[in-house]
């Protein structure tokens, strides 16, 4: 590694600052040089997936209004303690990336085309990072709200020709012996669930791993032993769901939660370590056009960024990288007189809508669906709207889109919603934004105002100063 890269523009950093104040310059210029001079001994990347802008621009104004403190992300802005860019996501097949895709070319530096991980588009596998960095002595591991075995998590560590078979995804975790892996995703490692009737449990006891299934039990998990961590047998429930539901409060832990139990079982060693953070069902709730689903885990997604944060403060050795992987639905607070107000009534929302219309069946009168919507919302629906809402549960009226199975009617509850909450949404899908990208701590001075997703798989390793040999 050619260690003058680090201090590339320090000599002009300093100049610039004498301008101003001679003594505050010469302190910042050695600052500038020490940080730019530090390796990251660790890297902690955060993934909002499925984040639009209006999503992190609506989660701030949420927070802003209700408390009085914005989002924990926007504060490093405004702090100007992190550089920032934006990033173009394309993948190999289109300008609209899917997550598969997106996680590889960061995971193995290369486009790829959406549906697999890390299989490059004649065939040829690259390496993900995760298994450089296990290579080059680090530990590492992954923490997200949705399967441990999908898309984002993968795209760090394996290699697999479609991401959707996520049993096999499971054992290839096992083989290549990651550190740390928490998420939902019991459906791909218990016994009763999998088709083969494979006990991936059970393997990964019998190599050494610690394994949790409940907070408490992750709570108390030793810290010097591999852990896998699997809470549900899909995704993990909503933030919003699991704050109105006691048993999921003491089942199920926290995004953050599992961010510090992941940092403490990864600090001490020696070499350093690698974790990624997804706030998969972020982008989840995108797809179903959610609103308490979107803004409340995106929330538990900020929670987990000041986790991150406060550990690299403390350590000054550790990189974070803050970043969403593609936009979903570009949802957006839309003008008019009562804005302000419709949209602070999010603030009293008690359920997500995948609660409300799983609560809804064929047998459902009109008033049921007034008074559930009115309990989780805090809104009357009109006669018309309940009706509405209905006719989607004849099995000849079905709703479709990804994330869901029961053909649910999403969009038209978001509609309803909007004439109440202000929020309106352009699609279920994703969409080709340029994402936002922060890095705070060592290594930052190596981000660009604008790169390519590939551009930040490389990035990370010269931070690390790990060769990319292998």
């Amino acid at each position: 590694m050619n260690r003058r890269h680090f201090f590339r523009n320090g000599t002009l950093t300093a100049l610039g600052a004498a301008i101003l104040s001679p003594y505050e310059s010469i302190k910042a210029a050695q600052w500038d040089r020490v940080r730019k001079n530090k390796k990251a001994k660790n890297i902690i990347m955060l993934v909002s997936d499925g984040m639009s802008t209006g999503t992190l621009n609506m989660t701030d104004l949420y927070l802003d209004r209700k408390t009085g403190k914005g989002s924990n992300w926007l504060q490093l802005y405004k702090e100007n303690k992190v550089s920032r860019a934006l990033m173009d996501m394309a993948s190999a097949s289109s300008i609209v990336t899917d997550s598969a895709a997106a996680s590889s070319s960061w995971g193995g530096g290369a486009r790829i085309r959406n549906g697999g991980i890390n299989i490059g588009v004649n065939g040829e596998p690259h390496l993900p990072i995760w298994q450089k960095f296990k290579m080059a002595g680090k530990k590492a591991g992954c923490v997200t709200t949705v399967p441990i075995t999908h898309a984002t998590p993968a795209g760090f560590c394996i290699n697999q020709k479609s991401r959707n078979d996520q049993a096999l995804i499971a054992e290839k975790y096992l083989e290549q012996g990651f550190d740390l892996l928490m998420g939902g995703g019991n459906n791909y490692f218990s016994t009763e669930k999998r088709k083969d009737k494979k006990d991936m449990y059970q393997a990964f006891m019998e190599k050494g791993y610690h394994v949790v299934q409940n907070r408490n039990e992750m709570l108390m998990a030793p810290n010097n032993k591999p852990l896998l961590g699997v809470f549900t047998d899909n995704g993990l429930p909503y933030t919003k769901d699991r704050e109105s539901n006691r048993e999921l409060l003491e089942s199920v832990p926290t995004l953050a939660e599992m961010t510090q139990k992941a940092i403490n079982a990864l600090k001490e060693h020696q070499e350093g370590f690698v974790l990624q953070v997804e706030a998969g069902k972020v982008d989840w709730a995108a797809h179903g056009n959610d609103i308490a689903g979107l803004i409340y885990d995106q929330v538990a997604f900020d929670d987990a960024i000041k986790v991150a944060i406060d550990f690299a403060e403390r350590d000054t050795e550790t990189l974070v990288i803050i970043t969403t992987d593609h936009g979903n639905a570009n949802p957006g607070v839309i003008y008019g007189s009562n804005a302000n107000q419709q949209f602070d009534s999010i603030q009293n929302y008690k359920h997500t809508n995948e609660w409300i219309l799983n609560g809804i069946g064929k047998e459902t009168s009109p008033n049921q669906v007034r008074e559930r919507v009115e309990y989780a919302n805090g809104f009357g629906l009109s006669n018309e709207d309940a009706k509405l809402l209905l006719s989607y549960y004849d099995t000849l009226n079905r709703e479709e889109g990804l994330y869901n199975p029961k053909s649910l009617p999403f969009r038209v509850l978001a509609e309803i919603q909007k004439k109440h909450n202000s929020v309106g949404w352009i699609s279920m899908h994703h969409s080709a934004d340029y994402v936002e990208l922060a890095l705070f701590g060592p290594g930052n001075h190596l981000l660009k105002p604008f790169i390519k997703n590939t551009d930040l798989h490389y990035l990370m390793l010269e931070a690390a100063e790990v060769e990319n040999t292998f």
